[in-house]
């Protein structure tokens, strides 16, 4: 198996960098005139849940199917991620994230004209998410309050929205966030690889499900005129590669979650590296950014990034050894357990990759 996800990984940086002409196929383009980034913070669910907890969930499985122990950790680099607590919801976490937000950009929350919540994670498809957010925030009933789903793109993707609006001065400020909870994939992941017809297929396609952990994230926006010590939200590329929505589909809790792990890593590596070039060739250099936060999924994926557009290891902070991959939250997640280690003036470049797929590059300046 070691061998198998090796070579698939090897294939997608060829695939990728052979495939990086996008010819006459754009980048949708966006900068920004005056939004800046006042606040990003986290907040981390209590429990920790090893990768060797699901090694024991699976044992008779593994046994049976002649499959090593420590795949997770040993193919994902993913040694642990976070659980929230008996009665604690992903909502709970967007709140508290969202609170630590407000309190650390100083405003008052009267003044917030939009909240988004861009979580993957729901009860109910209706109402919104950001409806019980925005009520337990006790927010102003001007405040515009949606959700934008995107997969694991969707905090980037309200990024954009909410910095376009304030460009537009339509709003004063906005606040965004995501809270993620994948424990019930979780359990219909362990139901369906403890079943006994359970083959060598069944476990790669719910390996993914497998590095999911739980966490959340909460950014406030607003005018960088206003606020000189703000962040500026300098702009962002994105690109889409919708005719490979089938290699990943998550439904109900029971449904679960089924990944063509090689084949997300392959076309999704190809649309980072095709939406990089052209946006060089719009005039953006990313060569040599101080910081590159990426969506935090695995060390193959990780990898497989470094050498396809050329970015160094050490620029590269990684949390999901610690957290797993945490949906929409990742990534912010990640920029905010780094942004204390920022200077004045340093570049960096947020790099978002959603099923679907999607992708985003968005830059800032600390």
């Amino acid at each position: 198996m070691n061998e198998i996800v090796l070579s698939k990984t090897y294939e997608g940086i060829m695939s990728a960098q052979n495939a990086a002409s996008p010819g006459s196929e754009a980048n949708s383009d966006i900068r920004h005139r005056n939004a800046a980034l006042l606040s990003i913070e986290n907040e981390l669910p209590p429990l920790v849940v090893s990768s060797d907890y699901f090694d024991e969930q699976l044992a008779d499985t593994y046994k049976r199917l002649r499959m090593p122990k420590g795949l997770l950790e040993r193919l994902a680099g993913i040694s642990e991620r976070r659980g929230w607590a008996q009665g604690q919801t992903f909502e709970d976490g967007a709140v508290a994230a969202a609170e630590k937000a407000i309190s650390s950009a100083g405003i008052d929350r009267n003044r917030i004209g939009l909240m988004i919540n861009a979580s993957v994670t729901r009860d109910n498809f209706e109402p919104a998410v950001s409806v019980g957010v925005h009520d337990r925030l006790n927010l102003p009933r001007h405040a515009l309050n949606f959700d934008i789903t995107n997969a694991c793109l969707g905090f980037v993707n309200a990024m954009t929205v909410a910095a376009t609006m304030i460009d537009s001065g339509a709003i004063e400020y906005a606040l965004v966030v995501a809270g993620e909870d994948p424990s019930p994939w979780h359990r219909t992941a362990l139901r369906i690889l403890n079943q006994p017809n359970t083959s060598r297929d069944d476990v790669l396609a719910q390996f993914a499900t497998l590095t999911l952990g739980s966490g959340a994230a909460a950014a406030v926006i607003g005018r960088a005129d206003e606020h000189p010590n703000g962040h500026r939200i300098v702009g962002s590329v994105s690109r889409a590669g919708t005719e490979h929505r089938d290699l990943c589909i998550g439904g109900e809790a029971d449904q679960g979650m089924n990944t063509d792990a090689a084949g997300l890593l392959e076309h999704g590596l190809e649309l980072v590296a095709q939406a990089w070039e052209q946006a060089h060739q719009d005039g953006w250099d990313w060569g040599s950014m101080t910081s590159y936060v990426t969506h935090q999924v695995s060390n193959a994926h990780t990898n497989a990034i470094i050498e396809a557009v050329g970015i160094e290891r050490e620029r590269i902070p990684l949390t999901f050894p610690r957290w797993g991959n945490v949906a929409a939250a990742a990534l912010p997640m990640t920029l905010a357990e780094y942004a204390p280690t920022y200077a004045k003036g340093d570049r960096i470049l947020c790099m978002g990759v959603g099923s679907g797929l999607n992708t985003a590059l968005m830059e800032i300046t600390w």
